[in-house]
């Protein structure tokens, strides 16, 4: 009866309208979080390298093939980078100083011997799923990531010998081995692989063994810094991309591309949520204003409801229920059209060789909760404030 009495005064045009406009907010709310959220996980876990992280040379000249320009980077240049506000961090890539060969130690595998170039990183540039990758002098195997095309190249070798070529997951089986000398002595120490990269062209080792091998292996001169990883900020790849350009620097191209994608994209989903953040706030002042105007409208209904006995509180509730019923079945139905909307963008982002991961977002689900508590909270506030000053009055 109360719900007949107090809502029979509705103006349904102004419902309407607040009600159309908060289910594409919140439907765009959702959707722009979720592949924001997704866009930025786009790579983590399928290369070792962390989000937004470059590994960067000094592009070569003919300057630098005549000795005429340098190619290492020196300490103050890498602080130079730091300060940048749009770089997060720098750090050196670390190459050896000491003769380094690698070779099978596997009797179930031919013989296979190479000279290696060997390099680490920081260990906050990696993204290395495996408690394995840690070495410490006297340990008898060290942890290896190994370029794919490295792979290629055993497995080629070991077609021509008449061997079946091995799987990433049989390689991380084979034994390896490493032998580290200088002019006066050499070492065996044991290798394990313990994932592959496309994106860097060395054997990747910890830096533990690094430090070890260019202490007591040094050939002689230290080694210049000849390579830097540099990781951007979010959303921030143009202006990476432009210092690199204005200072002479490269990259690998694939790496750029990610990049430069998942920027480009990332910023427009930025301003999707932008929009839609404000559209979903406007609706829901349009709603607030309504049950203003609904409950002005019926000012005298309250009054006479409270003069025969009804407490203010159960008034309170009956807008308040009532518009937060409104506003959970906008919300309902935005999250459905977004699961719509879901299937779509997936295969047209697929289809541009962007494959996202397919679950929900997490953050996509809070953000509807969050909006759905605040609008809660404001309209309970609301209709509150309203029937009081009618008790009161």
């Amino acid at each position: 009866m109360l719900q007949q009495l107090l809502f029979r005064n509705q103006d349904k045009k102004q419902l309407i309208i607040a009600i159309v406009g908060s289910f594409l907010g919140i439907t765009f709310l959702v959707t722009s979080i979720h592949y924001l959220v997704k866009v930025n996980e786009f790579g983590r876990g399928t290369e070792i390298l962390g989000p937004n992280t470059l590994i960067v040379q000094k592009r070569v000249n003919s300057g630098a093939v005549l000795g005429m320009a340098r190619t290492d980077f020196s300490e103050s240049e890498i602080e130079n980078m730091k300060k940048e506000k749009f770089i997060s961090d720098v750090k050196p890539v670390l190459s050896n100083n000491f003769d380094v060969s690698f070779q099978t130690d596997d009797p179930h595998v031919p013989y296979f011997r190479s000279d290696v170039f060997i390099q680490t990183v920081d260990p906050a540039f990696l993204d290395v799923k495996s408690d394995k990758w840690h070495w410490q002098q006297g340990d008898s195997i060290v942890p290896i990531i190994l370029p794919r095309d490295f792979l290629v190249m055993l497995n080629t070798f070991m077609s021509a010998s008449g061997i079946p070529q091995v799987s990433d997951d049989l390689a991380k089986e084979i034994q390896f081995k490493f032998t580290i000398r200088n002019n006066d002595k050499k070492e065996f120490i044991g290798a394990r692989i313990i994932g592959f990269t496309n994106e860097v062209a060395s054997i990747l080792v910890p830096q533990s063994f690094m430090e070890y091998g260019n202490t007591h292996f040094a050939l002689g001169a230290d080694k210049k810094i000849t390579q830097i990883m540099i990781s951007g900020e979010e959303n921030e790849f143009g202006l990476v991309e432009q210092y690199l350009t204005k200072h002479g620097l490269e990259s690998k191209n694939s790496q750029m591309v990610v990049g430069r994608l998942k920027s480009i994209i990332s910023t427009l989903i930025l301003v999707i949520l932008g929009i839609s953040v404000i559209a979903v706030f406007v609706s829901c002042l349009v709603l607030i204003q309504y049950l203003q105007l609904l409950m002005s409208r019926n000012a005298y209904e309250v009054r006479t409801l409270i003069r025969m006995g009804y407490h203010p509180k159960l008034i309170v509730r009956t807008f308040f229920v009532y518009f937060i019923k409104i506003f959970g079945i906008i919300t309902v139905f935005g999250f459905a059209v977004f699961f719509g909307f879901k299937l779509i963008l997936d295969g047209v982002f697929s289809d541009g060789g962007l494959a996202l991961s397919t679950g929900v977002s997490l953050y996509g689900v809070l953000s509807l909760l969050v909006a759905y508590v605040l609008f809660a909270v404001a309209s309970y506030r609301t209709a509150k404030k309203g029937v009081f000053k009618e008790y009161f009055s």
